[in-house]
């Protein structure tokens, strides 16, 4: 690692992998406001999908910003989570909060119901029950009762979850992609040709550097922006395309949605700066479905980000991060998800497991480079011509990018597998029981609302959002058969899984990495009553220390006839 995590880089250096930190996260990003366009209505209204952009952008460099200074301090970028995307598409397929009928044959939304901004109680209403829901991530991580949840849960429960994220998404990317096949199919391929042929290929590039100067240097361009180049040669077809009228322009014919002037206009009505703040589109609304299904996302969202932290720790050469940091990290990752409730982002935020990898590429690690990234993210989110453009990318486009992201988020979860034993009939069955129920049991329902009518309207919607939820079906199956069909810890895999997650002394060089900044804990407020919260900084090591001290003086006093040089001998 050229530089560590406490190490500073020269500043051109810090702005430069803080730019390609933003790139690397561009995609999950982007992908996260588009998806829910649909659903709420703005699928053929680029400016507002804009306006969602650039405040999502915003949000992540604030709490990334938040997650480097007070958090689990490892240089971790944060972001839009696709773990709320299923709930959140569940609780909108409600019959309130549905669109109005489409205007026949175009497919868009009528003009009256965009000018009168009826798609605010749709936003609202998300962002209630993401900001309830983020509470009780905040309780979960400064209460310490992640560590306690950590001990049932398995790689059994977290492959169905995480796999479950993506898969039921295979619709709406398939839609996108059918848009124009041929568009959607050179994105995938080009995202394939750079990110597994190509990835080992250096390009030289100009750098400047404190002793050389400018000079060249060796870089694995195709390996860090596969996604972003791919996206940007498919972009500059369409444009071709598109100026050339090889693209039909009328609105019903196959292949018109790839035209880069169906959006065009968004980028001469986007104002050039415009600053997003907390309750932008109203008052948030809260229901009690929404919240139920925006938890099971939080659920899944804290898994991960555990899984990233220790991950990144050893891309880093960082000790592995003890109990406190943990518990602070996810806690500050649910206030993450609280002001993006607030600002109105549609989504939560949590760690993005890409730029972990970024990590091991660059060779950098320093908590710096982050800072650098988040500011880069507030920047972005205050230029409102930034979101804009990104709203233009052609909707073929967008669904080749979403075919390759879902696919590695479904393989992501089915790795976790590894530290199971697949040889076992008990684990096959849970596995594969689980991941079925979680696809089978929300298409019934989704075809199926009549059926589960109790009488009580809320009960009715809690039920519904619940169970066409898939990652919460699959999940809460593969929790409850994983902890009650008998097998040995090691056939369910919860031995080596707590071994490659096993935490670390309260060491020294820990306790630098992992404590709170400016001293607190360490050097300042170190009252033993501190000591007893969760996400507090605790040096075991120190106390320790003290302990055997402390009790080899007491015991020393004690032994008869000892006394200590230069004391006084005492006579009544």
């Amino acid at each position: 690692m050229a530089y560590g995590i406490l190490d500073t880089p020269p500043w051109h250096l810090c702005i430069f992998l803080g730019i390609q930190h933003f790139l690397t996260a561009l995609g999950g990003l982007v992908a996260v406001p588009l998806i829910l366009a649909k659903d709420l209505c703005l699928q053929h209204d680029p400016l507002t999908q804009s306006y969602l952009i650039s405040t999502i952008f915003f949000v992540s460099g604030i709490c990334t910003l938040l997650q480097v200074f007070l958090g689990v301090r490892l240089p971790i970028l944060q972001g839009g989570t696709f773990a709320f995307l299923a709930p959140s598409l569940a609780m909108l397929s409600l019959p309130a909060w549905r669109c109005p009928p489409s205007e026949e044959g175009v497919g868009k939304v009528p003009l009256p119901f965009r000018r009168n901004h009826v798609w605010h109680p749709q936003i609202r209403e998300l962002q209630g029950t993401i900001m309830v829901a983020s509470c009780v991530q905040m309780l979960v991580g400064f209460s310490g009762l992640i560590g306690f949840l950590m001990r049932f849960i398995g790689p059994l429960t977290i492959a169905p979850t995480i796999s479950l994220v993506a898969l039921p998404l295979f619709d709406s990317a398939g839609n996108d992609a059918g848009n124009h096949w041929g568009i959607a199919a050179m994105t995938i391929f080009l995202i394939v040709l750079f990110s597994q042929y190509l990835k080992n290929i250096t390009v030289p590039v100009l750098v400047y550097g404190q002793k050389k100067k400018f000079h060249t240097s060796k870089f694995h361009l195709f390996q860090v922006f596969p996604v972003l180049l791919a996206l940007c040669i498919s972009w500059l077809t369409c444009f071709v395309l598109t100026v050339t009228d090889a693209l039909p322009s009328a609105p019903a014919a196959y292949g018109h949605w790839a035209r880069t002037d169906t959006k065009g206009s968004v980028l001469s009505q986007a104002p050039w700066f415009r600053v997003p703040y907390p309750g932008q589109w109203g008052l948030p609304t809260i229901s009690l479905a929404g919240v139920c299904g925006i938890i099971a996302g939080v659920i899944s969202s804290m898994v991960e980000s555990v899984g990233d932290y220790y991950a990144c720790a050893r891309l880093v050469g960082a000790p592995t991060p003890p109990r406190h940091a943990i518990n602070r990290g996810i806690g500050i990752e649910g206030l993450g998800c609280l002001l993006a409730g607030a600002w109105g982002t549609g989504n939560g935020t949590t760690s993005y497991s890409e730029n972990v990898g970024v990590l091991g590429i660059t060779q950098v690690g320093s908590r710096m480079v982050i800072v650098a990234a988040g500011c880069v993210l507030l920047l972005m989110g205050v230029f409102g011509k930034i979101g804009a453009a990104f709203a233009t990318i052609p909707t073929p486009v967008i669904g080749g990018m979403f075919l390759v992201m879902f696919g590695v988020i479904t393989a992501v979860g089915i790795s976790n597998l590894q530290y199971v034993d697949m040889n076992s009939s008990r684990n096959l069955f849970v596995f594969g029981f689980s991941i079925y129920c979680g696809l089978a049991i929300p298409n019934w329902v989704n075809k199926n609302p009549e059926r589960l009518q109790t009488g009580i309207l809320q009960l009715d919607q809690v039920i519904q959002v619940l169970l066409t939820t898939g990652m919460f079906v699959g999940g809460s199956l593969g929790f409850l058969l994983d902890n009650t069909i008998p097998g040995s810890v090691e056939e369910r895999g919860l031995l080596a899984w707590n071994q490659s997650q096993e935490e670390s002394e309260a060491t020294s060089e820990a306790s630098e990495i992992y404590g709170l900044p400016c001293g607190i804990g360490t050097k300042f407020y170190t009252s033993s009553c501190s000591w007893c919260l969760p996400f507090w900084p605790q040096l075991e090591g120190v106390r320790k220390r003290e302990v055997e001290v402390s009790q080899l003086t007491l015991c020393s006093l004690d032994v008869p006839g000892y006394r200590r040089k230069g004391d006084q001998e005492t006579r009544m």
